[in-house]
């Protein structure tokens, strides 16, 4: 195995690590918007596709319905979102942010734009062969990261 190549999957695996087991478990946006990953994660997507359905919330997460459903009822009790029956089938409930939540979202989002600065402007900076090939790579990655799971 080329040395380049162990040097790669070396940084590969530390990142996946690191990830897994970052120490920020909770970001603080002051005032009462303190979130668990996961919590500000599910608002991330209610606001990306608001009425969404829990099932779809998890599926998209890749957890279970039942993790999503406590922590929307966590949420919900907090006041950053609320559930609505779907008409055509009571049983159904629609997710949507309120505007608590879409503060919350928001300073989400303001968080990413601030923290992920450099990586965006590494990339831009990169020519479309390279684009490609990190592309290709977190691919592989992504399937392989589904292997071990």
């Amino acid at each position: 195995m080329k040395k380049q190549v162990k040097d790669i999957m070396k940084n590969f695996v530390q990142l996946i690590e690191a990830a897994a087991n970052g120490k920020k478990r909770v970001l603080d946006f002051g005032e009462d918007m303190v979130f668990y990953r996961g919590e500000i994660h599910i608002i991330k997507v209610i606001g990306d596709y608001p009425g969404m359905y829990i099932s779809e919330i998890a599926q998209r997460l890749n957890v279970t319905r039942a993790v999503i459903s406590k922590t929307i009822k966590k949420l919900e009790n907090r006041g950053f979102i609320i559930k609505k029956e779907v008409q055509e089938d009571k049983k159904k409930l629609s997710v949507y942010l309120t505007k608590k939540g879409d503060v919350a979202y928001r300073a989400h989002h303001q968080f990413h734009l601030e923290n992920d600065k450099e990586i965006f402007e590494y990339l831009e900076k990169l020519t479309e062969r390279d684009l490609l090939v990190i592309k290709e790579f977190l691919n592989k990655a992504n399937d392989m990261t589904k292997k071990h799971i």
